[in-house]
């Protein structure tokens, strides 16, 4: 029985290009939404842009331009990379959207309404940098860049009302905030009272803004308002009938904005009594060349530098590592000798070889035609019992969201298919016995075609190219059965899927 599935990435801000960053998360979530297609699930995948904020207004202003077309400018980039990846999202939401708009107004006036919201002066630290009142102690340690002393009335949400009763459910939930590491990190943020949420910006500051609704001198605090696309998207308050089967969702979010996710947004759902996100889900940061990646240090990572790799060895590639290699648990390093190995060991040597050993030898031996087994031996059953305990594997660890062990799983099946042709050399074999040879490259092609079905999420392009090869009338991106391989279909022309990468290459890369 299929079941609804709501993936979403973070809304990325308008005042920087897309990065290793940015496109990590994006790639991850749509790997994960992919996996759940090919379970059956019905799948809504959600990515966007977040528009409005001081930065916007003061970068528009920069550039002699008004925010809206900055704004456009900026999602237009986003939208450029996502086309370029081939990425499935089914909504792709913009801040600056009225349907979104709608939401946020009608949020704050029931808000309002109810007494959640209340008015007062503040004086104290403001980091314009991170548009975000900081305390003494955040001052005096320097975690924040650009900061003023200011004193001014806005309007705040009683977000510390709600401290016990998220610390509760976050308590009963295990799996509301994961890895585990951010959970413990949350729970400690959470030991200290929690502070009232300002949620308003006077408009003689800042004008690019979500009016509020009750008080036409203001606008709303960008986060406040980036929070509510979540559920603008899935039609909460416009069709009731796709918002309930839709929510709640899983976020995947990179741990720079931990405490606005599962602190500010959680309370902000409890307010307006909306159920909480299913699993809000914090991975680490890439760093390059094993430093914290940095402009001014010439190691950033951005869309120029990807593409340039892919350009190299194909998009593909490049999301096969991000998959295994990036840093869903704990900070990873990019380093262009990690990727081009990990291409090289994965995909040229295990994959690829695969590919060419058993299609040279069918079309050697049977004509092309892809031959009808013998009785399994030990060995075989091995083989195909061991697929299934690979495929179980892998649904228990998207239930984690566990993409590098899903990928370093799915390699490792691949492996043992090179380790079986070792073993039972059907290059020898076939020189004495072309009958129980069948039975052998029969396994091995079954075997590698299940593998596939697997590897799809992480490698859609090469592996609707690898079953057009085939030619065994699969539909790429279905889970398919050990036992599906159809005997007696001519396999297709073999193309150099993962041609090796010659790493002499990297010297003057």
């Amino acid at each position: 029985m299929s079941k609804s599935f709501y993936v979403t990435t973070p809304l990325y801000y308008v005042n920087d290009r897309p990065h290793i960053g940015s496109a990590y998360t994006t790639l991850i979530a749509d790997m994960v939404a992919m996996y759940h297609r090919m379970k059956g699930d019905d799948v809504f995948f959600l990515t966007g842009t977040d528009e409005h904020g001081q930065k916007v207004q003061q970068a528009a202003e920069k550039n002699g331009i008004s925010p809206q077309e900055h704004c456009d400018m900026y999602a237009t980039r986003f939208r450029e990379l996502w086309s370029y990846f081939n990425l499935s999202f089914d909504d792709f939401i913009r801040t600056t959207e009225p349907r979104h708009e709608n939401v946020v107004t009608h949020v704050l006036q029931k808000l309002f309404d109810e007494g959640e919201i209340y008015k007062d002066t503040y004086e104290g630290w403001y980091s314009v940098a991170d548009e975000l009142f900081i305390t003494e102690k955040d001052y005096e340690e320097g975690k924040y860049r650009d900061v003023r002393k200011i004193s001014e009335t806005n309007y705040y949400f009683k977000m510390s009302k709600y401290q016990d009763r998220l610390i509760a459910y976050i308590n009963e939930h295990p799996d509301f905030i994961k890895p585990e590491n951010r959970k413990n990190e949350i729970l400690g943020f959470l030991k200290q009272p929690l502070k009232d949420l300002c949620i308003s910006r006077p408009k003689e500051r800042l004008s690019w803004g979500i009016e509020l609704p009750f008080d036409k001198d203001y606008v709303t605090y960008v986060w406040f308002d980036a929070l509510l696309n979540y559920v603008t998207a899935p039609g909460y308050l416009k069709d009731d009938e796709h918002f309930n089967k839709t929510w709640p969702a899983v976020h995947l979010i990179g741990k720079d904005i931990l405490t606005t996710h599962c602190v500010y947004w959680p309370t902000m759902l409890m307010a307006a009594g909306i159920p909480l996100p299913q699993t809000i889900f914090a991975h680490g940061w890439w760093t390059a060349e094993g430093q914290k990646m940095s402009k001014s240090l010439g190691n950033f990572i951005d869309l120029e530098t990807i593409q340039s790799h892919c350009d190299n060895v194909g998009k593909d590639v490049y999301r096969y590592f991000m998959a295994k290699e990036g840093p869903l648990f704990s900070d990873s390093d990019f380093s262009k000798e990690r990727f081009y190995q990990t291409y090289n060991t994965d995909l040229a040597n295990d994959f690829g070889n695969l590919v060419n050993r058993i299609f040279k030898l069918i079309k050697k031996y049977y004509d092309g035609k892809i031959p009808v087994p013998g009785e399994m031996g030990d060995d075989e059953k091995a083989m195909e019992n061991t697929s299934k305990a690979c495929e179980a594997k892998v649904m228990e660890l998207l239930d984690d969201l566990n993409i590098n062990a899903i990928a370093s799983e799915v390699i490792g099946y691949v492996t043992s298919i090179n380790k079986y042709l070792e073993k039972t050399e059907p290059w020898k074999l076939a020189k004495t016995d072309l009958e129980s040879t069948k039975t052998v490259l029969y396994t091995a092609l079954a075997s590698l075609r299940f593998s596939a079905s697997l590897l799809y999420p992480l490698l859609p392009e090469k592996m609707t190219e690898f079953f057009s090869m085939l030619n065994n009338g699969d539909t790429a991106g279905t889970m398919m059965a050990w036992d599906g391989l159809k005997s007696g279909m001519e396999l297709g022309e073999m193309k150099a899927l993962f041609p090796r990468f010659d790493m002499k290459k990297l010297e003057s890369m």
